[in-house]
């Protein structure tokens, strides 16, 4: 009798296969205290996300509305809060519009597919995130895949289309390299073409500018109808979720249109009113951004002055390049070992040869922190030199 084939035979393959290549990936469970390490993993650059004023916003809302939102944004997951945080956002950031998602990932699937299609052409940053990508490939439209930061190419691709209509997506901070997108460049290549430009601020929104207003509001963009803007809350204001900025017409087409918004549970209140309370700290407290990236250069200073590759950072994240997988995970284990936890960015979150630690800068680090950083990467950098 011929032996049935195992259906997950291929998946077990391919995992020996990444296994081999230094590829796997492992959930780490952390407690409350963080194991008592220092972090430079998360996205949390203003440190909110453990402020009492912004858990018990969160706690409040729960006990008044409920753990959940109980249904899509059009049928039940739209509350007051919802409206609140709507208005407050576009009030921050100088916007028109805003609409809240579920997650930053979930803004930018339902920006770039509501606003391309076919017969619109996708220009798409290289450095640009998952999301970003995923997007594109969910457009339905032509993509084309520009090298980082190249504003010459973009244009290019812009005048060379066929398409009727075009729109131009890119990180704003890109979020391992660090660097900042030429915000103000795209947008005058864009203008140029007829063609509109998406920007994804999630790691510049609370760290770029003197107010943490990101990097469009910086470039004196913030009122320009050919600008959307995606932002995570999840980042510097500590909480969950996300939302697209734009103008009434790019509003209005998401809420019709948006898969992603049509088809998905609201945020929660917690959530909602967890961001809401952070923004009126950034708010109150305009200092908090240039802290974070103050900090940001001591790391990327501390990491070249112990022969390390690293950037120039333009927000909260320090790249330091390492390579191979191999040795950008030993560099991890070497931080944690010494207090410090770092985040491990290996292919295909990296290019192959540019595996790296990630760490990121928090407006609330210490200089007892600092001086056990420089220890772990005091460490790393004895181990770099001994391969």
């Amino acid at each position: 009798m011929e032996q049935t084939p195992d259906p997950l035979a291929r998946l077990r393959a391919k995992a020996a296969a990444r296994e081999a290549a230094g590829l796997r990936r492992t959930l780490r469970a952390r407690t409350p205290d963080d194991d008592g390490l220092v972090d430079l993993a998360s996205n949390d650059y203003l440190g909110l996300a453990r402020d009492g004023r912004v858990a018990e916003a969160a706690v409040e809302a729960i006990r008044a509305w409920g753990t959940g939102s109980t249904g899509s944004r059009l049928v039940t997951g739209s509350t007051a809060l919802h409206a609140r945080l709507e208005e407050a956002l576009c009030g921050f950031a100088g916007s028109a519009g805003a609409l809240v998602f579920s997650s930053g990932y979930l803004a930018n699937l339902a920006a770039v597919t509501a606003l391309a299609g076919p017969g619109t052409l996708v220009v798409s940053e290289a450095g640009n995130h998952a999301s970003i990508v995923d997007a594109c490939r969910l457009s339905r439209s032509r993509v084309v895949i520009t090298p980082h930061k190249d504003v010459t190419a973009v244009e290019k691709a812009l005048a060379d289309r066929d398409e009727e209509h075009a729109i131009v997506v890119t990180d704003a901070v890109f979020s391992v390299d660090g660097d900042l997108a030429p915000v103000g460049e795209l947008h005058a290549a864009a203008v140029r073409q007829g063609a509109l430009l998406v920007v994804d601020e999630a790691h510049s929104l609370g760290v770029i500018g003197r107010e943490g207003r990101g990097a469009v509001y910086e470039a004196g963009l913030a009122g320009e109808r050919t600008v959307v803007r995606t932002v995570t809350l999840s980042k510097s204001l500590g909480s969950q979720g996300g939302a697209v900025l734009g103008a009434s017409e790019v509003i209005g087409t998401l809420v019709d249109t948006g898969r992603s918004f049509i088809f998905d549970t609201g945020l929660a209140p917690g959530s909602v009113a967890a961001a809401l309370a952070a923004l009126d700290i950034l708010r109150t407290q305009p200092e908090l951004p240039g802290l974070v990236r103050t900090r940001a250069e001591e790391l990327a200073a501390m990491a070249r002055g112990l022969g390390l590759e690293t950037g120039e950072p333009a927000g909260a994240v320090v790249p330091i390049v390492l390579g191979d997988p191999e040795t950008a995970l030993r560099a991890a284990v070497i931080c944690a070992e010494r207090g410090v936890r770092a985040g491990c960015f290996r292919p295909p979150s990296v290019p192959v040869g540019r595996s790296c630690l990630r760490l990121t800068a928090r407006a609330n680090l210490s200089s007892d922190d600092l001086a056990v950083i420089r220890g772990a990467l005091t460490a790393v950098a004895e181990m770099k030199v001994s391969m």
